[in-house]
């Protein structure tokens, strides 16, 4: 079993979040971007197929309603 001393967790903490490779404030804005880019192409994507979808099915009820 591990042991429970608090000041060698924390020791321990500190040790692994040294290993850590931070972003730059670069990469953080560049993967920001990125993100809401990809986040609006993929909102017209769904969106022109919603279109899509619901003018078939417009199409579709004005023919057999007749």
């Amino acid at each position: 079993m591990a042991s429970s001393n608090p000041v060698s967790f924390i020791r321990e903490v500190r040790s692994e979040v040294a290993k850590v490779a931070w972003p730059t404030r670069r990469e953080v804005l560049l993967t920001t971007v990125m993100v809401f880019i990809l986040a609006a192409l993929t909102a017209v994507f769904f969106s022109v197929v919603d279109i899509i979808i619901r003018t078939g099915l417009q199409g579709l009820l004005a023919y057999v309603g007749g």
